[in-house]
């Protein structure tokens, strides 16, 4: 009875107080979690692949200017390897 009397306090502070907000947040994460991507988000992400496909295609059109000009650049050593050979 006693161990009953001390628990009482604790109890009602605990489904009064904490547990309302514990509820409220764990339902909060899993309602953002399940949504997804925001439109901003997504804007951002079309932005971004617009941006990767004509980086690409300015790649490929240095890499046709020199094919044109110096055919064998691809066979070349980079940088790094001619800078490993000097040390």
């Amino acid at each position: 009875m006693e161990l009953l009397q001390f628990m009482f306090v604790p109890l009602i502070l605990f489904m009064t107080i904490v547990a309302p907000i514990w509820l409220v947040l764990h339902y909060r994460s899993v309602n953002r979690s399940s949504r997804g991507l925001s439109e901003d988000d997504r804007e951002s992400i079309e932005q971004m692949l617009e941006t990767v496909d004509k980086l690409t295609e300015r790649i490929g059109v240095l890499e046709d200017i020199l094919d044109g000009e110096h055919p064998d650049w691809r066979q070349q050593k980079s940088r790094r390897e001619r800078v490993k050979e000097q040390a």
